[in-house]
């Protein structure tokens, strides 16, 4: 019934082109990127108490107001980083109309939908990171979501490229595939030994003297060893990968998204090399979580280049009359 509704809804707007389409998918992948880049500014200001309270920024009020013990500046940051969850929303929204209203097949649907589900479910997430007075692992799970919408976003971005009535297609040996998926996998735990690092480390996301922001009791040296060797593992992969690929040969886009993949992850590695022997330079956090989503969608496009859906050959015989 909802799904009726909606396409209703979507029949009052004019038939989106491929194009269209595509740039609309591209637009989620950049809101759902940006919004976790600005969600780490809002931790290295100390501005993730700005607004204490949620889903209000204040207890009575919608939006910012004059209280002494929070400084107007930090309350700036966090509501504008509030507000952009409306522009995620919307490119949410219009995401699902035009493949709605185009009538694309069950796979883009559902990666469509997953979009404004993940931004409901973020939004909650953030909720309580702040209720909880931003405790690490709140903090760690609001970053690895964001990571997850920003992998399904590009998934989606690449779905929508694809033709409905087409013949899947395997562009790499079954092997490659599993080593691109580990790829993912080794990524993951990157990520995650990431917030670690971040949750042990001095961009707590407040600075109260009264409630300090309780952090992750374990030596930030130890964190950081293990997360540079989750990215020692994470390149060693994706260095197999492009061995094993070029031995058999692989497509054009492969080979791009590939190169793009390698670069971006040794950018990344130099960007927290310096981020160590600097002390964690605030402006770096942002550089360094923008290089994460980097990642996170170049790998995805990788792996969707892995398997992609062509279009059925046309039958250019005629039948033989009986």
């Amino acid at each position: 019934m909802l799904n009726r509704a909606f396409q209703r809804l979507a029949d009052l707007f004019p038939m989106p082109s491929l194009r269209v389409q595509r740039i609309i998918a591209f637009l989620v992948v950049l809101s759902q990127a940006g919004i976790s880049v600005t969600g780490a500014i809002v931790r290295v200001t100390s501005s993730g108490l700005g607004c204490p309270t949620w889903p209000q920024c204040f207890p009575g009020s919608f939006t910012p107001t004059t209280v002494a013990e929070v400084p107007v500046i930090h309350q700036a940051v966090e509501f504008s980083n509030r507000m952009l969850t409306f522009v995620v929303v919307a490119a949410a929204a219009a995401v699902v109309l035009a493949v709605t209203r185009t009538r694309r097949r069950r796979e883009v649907l559902v990666y469509a939908w997953l979009m404004p589900g993940g931004t409901v479910l973020q939004a909650v997430i953030g909720g309580i990171t702040v209720r909880t007075g931003l405790l690490w692992w709140t903090v760690s799970v609001h970053l690895l979501v964001s990571m997850l919408m920003v992998w399904l976003a590009v998934l989606l971005w690449a779905e929508i490229g694809e033709p409905d009535e087409g013949i899947d297609t395997v562009r790499a040996p079954a092997p490659l595939r599993l080593l691109t998926g580990l790829s993912g996998v080794a990524l993951t735990a990157t990520l995650v030994a990431g917030t670690m690092v971040t949750g042990a480390g001095p961009h707590a996301g407040d600075k109260s003297a009264e409630k300090p922001v309780e952090r992750l009791q374990v030596a930030i040296t130890t964190l950081v060893h293990a997360h540079a060797e989750m990215v020692v593992a994470y390149v060693a992969l994706l260095v197999g990968l492009a061995c094993g690929l070029a031995a058999v040969g692989m497509s054009g886009t492969i080979r791009k998204r590939l190169i793009i993949v390698i670069a971006l992850v040794l950018a990344q590695g130099l960007v927290g090399i310096v981020q160590y022997f600097t002390h964690v330079p605030a402006a770096l956090v942002a550089v360094h979580v923008g290089g994460a989503a980097a990642c996170t969608a170049a790998t995805a496009a990788l792996w969707a280049a892995m398997r992609t859906r062509e279009p059925v050959p046309a039958n250019v015989s005629e039948p033989i009359p009986a």
